[in-house]
């Protein structure tokens, strides 16, 4: 995974041609702070007390995404904390469960990441009684909170492809529950009014569409002038805003992670990305020996559901820019954990 770090090197290089406090702000958020996070992440989170300490602080902040999300759909706002939240002037999506992230894609990622981690719990029965309850039947009604298509869509493959993945009995009963009460919770939500009309409006939005069309591509025709190198952050931007008529914003983004990097860094930045991805996948290979005991977070068939994580996070990556810090940061986390353990497997083999 170290050698990953090259990606720094086209990124960097345009940085340094001008600052802008803005792109070196992204910049961390998306590369800076997850690889950091990742090396932390691996000397800390060694022995089993530790994995353990980490699921709770996982499930606890699920929890807390999952009751916002649902507030916000039931109308209880009374409820929402920090109220900074609910206030439009602050962030983007106001009128969708967004929670403290104050954008609904980046809460329907996190809200999707975490609901694997708690899938995962119940496997190993952290999770039982009313608490796996309240996971089976809460989580889709949080998912459905977002409003945001990509969100859905992810969740729904993560739900359905999980049990192809995964051999564990009750882990394939805790999918099919979740699809069951996301169908029964779906149509209670339909026969109000009011959420009909805004679920329907969100599906048939077709605004956002013809404007990616659009950015699509003009970033295409960008890609054609500077295949190799790219543009950069700076001169990206400027270029972008030139080439959009139809629409007009202060700032243009092309919501898709690949086409971002395949414009701002050209080939050569979206090499060392797919190096990032694929890196991703090797370090939750499953091996010939244990790589912690049976029934502990991270246990070995916990990485059989990495894989379908990192799906929800590319599938995610293919609609929206991966700007979001607690995703990022948790991902590469995880990731960091399962490094570790494949260092220590290593060790005891040799």
């Amino acid at each position: 995974m170290n050698r990953t770090m090259l990606y720094f090197i086209p990124a960097l290089a345009g940085l340094l041609v001008q600052f802008k406090a803005e792109v070196w702000s992204v910049f961390a958020a998306k590369w800076v702070v997850p690889f950091a996070l990742f090396v932390v992440a691996a000397r800390i989170f060694e022995d089993e007390v530790r994995l353990r300490e980490f699921e709770t602080f996982a499930l606890l902040v699920f929890a807390y995404l999952g009751l916002t999300s649902i507030f916000f759909l039931i109308g209880a706002k009374g409820l929402i904390f920090p109220r900074f939240i609910l206030d439009e002037a602050v962030g983007i999506h106001a009128d969708r469960a967004r929670g403290p992230f104050l954008q609904a894609v980046a809460n329907g990622v996190a809200l999707n990441l975490l609901g694997l981690i708690a899938l995962d719990s119940f496997r190993r029965r952290r999770l039982r009684g009313l608490l796996a309850l309240a996971l089976l039947v809460g989580l889709p009604l949080a998912i459905v909170a977002t409003k945001t298509r990509a969100v859905w869509l992810s969740f729904a493959a993560s739900i359905v492809v999980l049990p192809f993945f995964c051999s564990s009995h009750r882990l394939r009963r805790g999918c099919v529950c979740i699809v069951v009460c996301g169908a029964l919770g779906l149509l209670a939500l339909i026969g109000f009014p009011d959420h009909r009309r805004s679920l329907g409006e969100r599906l048939q939005e077709n605004g956002p569409v013809k404007f990616r069309v659009e950015i699509y591509q003009a970033g295409w025709q960008m890609f054609v002038r500077k295949p190799v190198t790219g543009w950069g952050a700076t001169k990206m931007q400027a270029e972008l805003s030139r080439r959009i008529n139809d629409f007009r914003q202060e700032q243009y983004y092309f919501h898709n992670t690949n086409l971002e990097i395949l414009i701002q860094y050209g080939l050569i930045g979206l090499g060392l990305y797919f190096w990032v991805v694929i890196d991703l996948f090797r370090v939750g290979r499953r091996g010939a020996g244990a790589y912690s005991r049976d029934g502990v977070f991270l246990d070995e068939k916990f990485r059989t559901i990495w894989p379908v994580m990192l799906l929800v996070y590319l599938l995610n990556a293919s609609f929206v820019v991966m700007n979001y810090q607690f995703v990022n940061g948790f991902l590469f986390s995880l990731a960091g954990m399962l490094h570790a353990q494949n260092r220590r497997e290593e060790s005891n083999a040799g």
